[in-house]
């Protein structure tokens, strides 16, 4: 069921709610699937505060299609966050069961929505797609619940027949469990046609409802649309799959749960000229795919995690033709195009289920921190508005745009929320996300914390990483020194880095984090020093003079046998250890007299490595 109207309350503890900013929506009825006979009519009421948007044809394929919403709706009600047990609701569900015992059913009802409506007011919202009527296709965007699943599905307008009136444009429209509910009524006998806009095909007249919506939609929503586009236009390893290499790796995650304190990843090795193997982990189940050899021009190991999000597309398997997967790299997000003809479905997805799209540590590095756009960027916006997409090449003939002020220029314009990267087709798009211009400003940080952390490293040396130490078998420690000159004081945040990028321990000497240590989320100066090593890595030299520290992993299979080799570099040091996968590995420690001679004979055995087939399982 979604509410009619959330309303910022208080929650149960007293606290006050997330920030959030108030979309109003008002549609002229709620979405529906109608039937009559052998004929069905999917009614999508569109926004009526924004620019009218049409369209009206007949479904080629209903079964295709209603599979097609059936997917989307399992992203927008996803939520695989780990919740721990607690008593709380239950012991609340207690007493309002005791409270509403002497009511009426109808009674008892409208007392737990009014109560979940006061404590949880989201639990039961979804959040309406963003949908564009383009001339070549029709786009539904959506957000899972715990903003770690962006699915994208795309009808282009061949899948339908006998159009009707088309207005072009992006709005909103009503989307419910009504509305799946009813979509499930779709048959193939049947002749379904899609009526979307701001009346859903039916005459003015017959308007009987008007459904008012007031939802406070969280920034968190808005930044990780933002976000997803930034990330899609970074570079990108591709693979493709055959439908039935997912089917085998889903079939055996619903036949195997997850083992406790053991791995969860979803292996992809990747050698040129090769069919690329998926290893499930903590099993080390491989998979040779049987769809198109990688085509890279080096070999890859990546690790992407969340992969039980992949089973939302369970309804929709049986009709796809191929599946592209482009890898950004190992722990960053990964984007999954699912190709059914007419029909396509782009699952985007953070590298974590617990780091949504929104997540400050880690996808606001991949923006441009920017909140005006230039003359470019208006240039590029212009052109889209009037052709509807392009891809980079037509852009920089058209507008005479080129190269890297190109790339910047459609960052921001897709930051700013006017164009959307088309993943699938490889094209960008004119999409306006909201009706009015979007508050970058407000956008731009999280909170107040991560505003301080930034300015902090703007500050030349304010911020320094003053020592990385690895741990075998646990990750990267790392400690750093923050000068704030305000206080006058130094602050020694510390923390440890899994080899995922996940922060397994964190600590530090400020006041705040010495009262309530991480309850109340990272401080100031733990946000600083995981930003300044964020922009140590991406900026690190490519002199070998410059490297004092560094641990590199490499793997090589031989049948079903895994071989793992982990070398690092610690000044005058190079630690070799090396074993089978998922056993005690060995270890050697050699000491060279200088700094010059450890690193020549590192950078020597990463050669000898690689020439003899090992992967490397950290570059990116």
């Amino acid at each position: 069921m979604a509410l009619t109207e959330l309303i910022e309350e208080p929650t149960g503890d007293g606290a006050p709610p997330p920030p959030s900013s108030g979309a109003h929506l008002s549609y002229a009825g709620a979405s529906r699937v109608v039937t009559a006979g052998n004929a069905a009519t999917v009614e999508l009421y569109g926004n009526v505060l924004r620019p009218p948007v049409r369209f009206d044809a007949t479904v080629k394929n209903p079964l295709r299609f209603r599979e097609a919403l059936s997917a989307l709706y399992g992203v927008i009600g996803s939520d695989y966050r780990y919740a721990p047990k607690d008593r709380t609701q239950y012991i609340a569900y207690l007493r309002l069961k005791r409270d509403v015992a002497p009511l009426g059913v109808w009674r008892a009802q409208q007392a737990y929505f009014d109560w979940m409506l006061r404590n949880d007011p989201t639990a039961l919202a979804i959040l309406d797609p963003v949908v564009s009527v383009h001339p070549d296709q029709i786009t539904f965007e959506v957000f899972g619940k715990d903003e770690s699943t962006y699915a994208c599905l795309a009808i282009k307008t061949d899948a339908f027949s006998d159009p009707g009136k088309t207005e072009h444009g992006t709005t909103n429209i009503d989307f419910s469990d009504a509305l799946y509910a009813s979509a499930q009524q779709i048959r193939g006998y049947r002749s379904t046609r899609l009526a979307l806009g701001h009346d859903a095909g039916r005459p003015p007249e017959s308007r009987k409802e008007v459904l008012e919506k007031k939802i406070q939609v969280p920034d968190s929503w808005l930044r990780g649309f933002l976000q997803v586009q930034s990330a899609a236009t970074l570079p990108f390893d591709h693979v493709q799959l055959a439908p039935m290499d997912l089917y085998n790796v889903l079939r055996h995650l619903r036949m195997n749960g997850d083992r406790k304190g053991k791995k969860r990843g979803l292996r992809f090795e990747l050698v040129p000229a090769q069919q690329p193997r998926i290893v499930l982990e903590p099993w080390e189940t491989v998979f040779t795919t049987t769809g198109d050899v990688f085509r890279g021009k080096a070999a890859r190991l990546i690790r992407v995690w969340g992969r039980r999000r992949l089973m939302t597309m369970k309804r929709l398997l049986p009709f796809v033709q191929s599946v592209d997967v482009y890898l950004l790299g190992s722990g960053l997000p990964s984007f999954w195009v699912f190709r059914c003809g007419d029909i396509t479905l782009t699952l985007g997805m953070t590298g974590f289920t617990s780091a949504n799209w929104s997540s400050a540590l880690g996808f606001d590095l991949l923006l441009p921190r920017k909140t005006q756009d230039g003359e470019p960027t208006r240039k590029i916006v212009a052109y889209l508005g009037d052709r509807w997409k392009a891809d980079a090449k037509e852009l920089a003939a058209q507008t005479g745009i080129k190269g890297a002020a190109l790339v910047e220029a459609v960052q921001v314009g897709c930051q700013n929320g006017e164009l959307m990267y088309d993943i699938a087709n490889g094209v960008y798009r004119h999409r306006p996300l909201t009706e009015k211009p979007i508050d970058l400003a407000r956008l731009q940080f999280r909170n107040p914390r991560e505003k301080v952390a930034h300015d902090l490293l703007t500050r030349g040396k304010a911020v320094r990483i003053t020592g990385e130490n690895r741990i075998a078998g646990i990750g990267l420690e790392l400690t750093g020194t923050v000068t704030v000159t305000e206080e006058k004081r130094d602050y020694r945040p510390q923390m440890v880095l899994a080899d995922e990028g996940q922060v397994r321990k964190v600590t530090c000497t400020c006041a705040p984090f010495r009262k309530q240590g991480i309850k109340g989320g990272p401080c100031v100066h733990l946000i600083a020093l995981r930003l300044a090593f964020a922009e140590k890595e991406a900026k690190k030299a490519k002199s070998d003079d410059a490297v004092k520290f560094e641990t590199r992993a490499f793997a090589k299979r031989e049948g079903d046998v895994e071989n793992v080799v982990q070398i690092s570099l610690e000044r005058d040091k190079v630690k070799y250890r090396w074993g089978l996968s998922g056993q005690p590995m060995r270890l050697q420690t050699l000491r060279f007299n200088t700094e010059t001679d450890a690193r020549h004979a590192y950078f020597a055995k990463l050669a000898d490595l690689d020439a003899k087939g090992y992967l490397d399982a950290i570059a990116e």
